[in-house]
């Protein structure tokens, strides 16, 4: 494993969020100043494809990704974009039942408005 992508997948692995690419860059850069965005591009797709991390696709904002590679679904602010994983028990056994069909992953994203956005409307009486 190179350097860069052990300091990629360390960033990820020490996280409790789920960056995305140019976050993990800017981390990256503060350990190695010399670090390119496409290696870190690069790295990720890799990871990705081996397993180690998991990438979330978000419509209308960039992917993020995810040390847990567990089967698990997401829940996306429509306020702020934070990420939150959510597991819901048994979901992936009633989607093989009721299509049929053997269901080899997916990628379920739901969107709420989390907490600190239900305040902060709140305080600012637009809910």
């Amino acid at each position: 494993m190179t350097r860069q992508r052990k300091t990629i997948l360390e960033i990820i692995k020490t996280s409790n969020e789920h960056m995305t690419a140019e976050e993990i860059y800017l981390k990256a850069k503060k350990v190695m100043p010399s670090i390119a965005m496409g290696t870190v591009y690069r790295n990720l797709g890799l990871m990705t494809e081996a397993g180690e991390i998991r990438r979330i696709p978000i419509p209308d904002s960039p992917d993020r990704y995810d040390k847990s590679v567990k089967p698990h679904e997401h829940m996306v602010c429509q306020e702020c974009g934070e990420v939150h994983d959510v597991f819901i028990d048994g979901l992936l056994e009633y989607l093989r039942q009721s299509t049929g069909a053997e269901i080899t992953g997916y990628d379920l994203n739901l969107r709420f408005i989390c907490e600190n956005c239900r305040r902060k409307d709140t305080i600012q009486g637009h809910r």
